[in-house]
C-alpha cells in the first residue's frame, strides 16, 4: 500500500501544483491551451513511439487481457444508457453523460499511473492496450452523442468528430512505431535520444495541464449527473475489467496496466466533443474536474485491493 500511495500521491500533488498556478497567474489560459497541444501532439506521441518502437509485441501483448479491458467499456456503454433515461437526463445531456462514463483520459493521467507505478515495461503494455481502447472509447462517444444531439446540427458535425478521431496523434503515434518495428529496422541513436529528451517533459508537463484545466464553478448545477457518471466510470468500469480479469484466471502483473487505464477519470477531450457534436460542453466540463479529483482516491483503492508488489 505505501508503494501506491507513493506513486498515486505525487501524481496527484503534480496536478495540484497545476491549479495553483492557473490561480496565481503563472499559467494563464492561452499558454494552457498551447501547452496542451504541445503536450498533446508531440511530447506523449515521442514517449508512446520510444516505448514501442523496439519493443517485443509478442512478449507484451496478451490478446485475453484486451478482451478483459474493451468488453467492459461496451457493457458501461449500455449501462450508462439505461441509467441515464432512469435519471431523466434530458435528451440533448444524454450523449454527454454516457461519454463522460466510458471515455477515460489515458493519455494524461492513465499512462502517468502506469509509467511510475509500471517503470517502462509496464507503459510499454499499457500503451499498446491504449491504442485499441482509444479507438474503442470514441467510437462509443461519438455514437452516444450523435444518437442524442440536437437533430441536423449535430449530423453536420460528425465529420469534424470523425476526423479529431481519426488524427489522435496518441493512436496514429502507435500505429507508426508497429510500422516501424515490424520493419525491423535498427531505431538511431540519436533519434533513441532525441526521443528520450522530448519524452521526458509529456507526463509532468500533462499533469500541470490537467490541473490547470479543471473548473470546479459548474459542478454544483450538474452534480446528480456527475457523480452518476464518475460512479459509472470510475468504479462500475474498472469493477467489471477486474472481475472478467479475475474469470479468464490472468494474474495481477498482467492485467494491471488494462485495469489502470480503464479505471482512468473522465477525458478532457470530452468537453471538445460536446461542443462538435451538439452535447453539454457544461456538464462535459464538470465530469471532467469531478471525475478527476475522486479518481485520486479510486485509484488508491482499486491498486489497494490487489497483491502487486511494486
Amino acid at each position: 500500500m505505501l508503494h501506491i500511495l507513493e506513486t498515486i500521491v505525487p501524481v496527484f500533488l503534480v496536478i495540484l501544483v497545476g491549479v495553483m498556478v492557473r490561480r496565481f497567474g503563472f499559467l494563464p489560459a492561452n499558454m494552457t491551451v498551447s501547452l496542451n497541444r504541445l503536450v498533446y501532439y508531440v511530447a506523449i506521441p515521442a514517449m508512446i513511439f520510444q516505448a514501442l518502437a523496439t519493443a517485443s509485441f509478442s512478449a507484451q501483448f496478451r490478446p485475453e487481457i484486451l478482451v478483459g479491458t474493451l468488453v467492459p467499456v461496451g457493457s458501461v456503454f449500455v449501462a450508462a444508457i439505461v441509467i441515464g433515461r432512469a435519471l431523466s437526463i434530458p435528451r440533448d445531456e444524454m450523449g454527454t453523460f454516457i461519454q463522460s462514463s466510458v471515455h477515460g483520459n489515458l493519455g494524461y493521467i492513465g499512462f502517468a499511473v502506469a509509467f511510475y507505478l509500471l517503470g517502462e515495461e509496464g507503459f510499454t503494455r499499457a500503451s499498446i492496450l491504449a491504442g485499441f481502447l482509444m479507438l474503442l472509447q470514441n467510437l462509443l462517444s461519438v455514437v452516444g452523442l450523435q444518437a442524442f444531439s440536437g437533430g441536423s446540427k449535430g449530423r453536420s458535425r460528425l465529420g469534424t468528430a470523425v476526423k479529431t478521431v481519426g488524427g489522435n496523434p496518441v493512436i496514429l503515434s502507435l500505429l507508426a512505431s508497429v510500422a516501424f518495428n515490424l520493419s525491423g529496422l535498427p531505431l538511431p541513436v540519436i533519434v533513441g535520444r532525441t526521443l528520450k529528451i522530448v519524452s521526458g517533459m509529456a507526463l509532468p508537463m500533462a499533469l500541470l495541464v490537467i490541473g490547470a484545466s479543471l473548473s470546479f464553478g459548474l459542478v454544483r448545477n450538474q452534480l446528480r449527473y456527475v457523480l452518476a457518471s464518475a460512479g459509472l466510470k470510475l468504479v462500475v468500469l474498472p469493477a467489471a475489467g477486474l472481475l472478467l480479469f479475475r474469470l479468464m484466471g490472468i494474474p495481477e502483473a498482467g492485467f494491471l496496466p488494462g485495469l489502470i487505464l480503464l479505471a482512468a477519470p473522465a477525458a478532457t477531450v470530452s468537453y471538445v466533443m460536446a461542443v462538435e457534436l451538439g452535447g453539454s460542453p457544461d456538464q462535459a466540463s464538470a465530469a471532467v474536474s469531478m471525475s478527476t479529483l475522486l479518481s485520486s482516491a479510486t485509484y488508491v483503492v482499486w491498486l489497494g485491493l490487489l497483491h502487486y508488489p511494486g
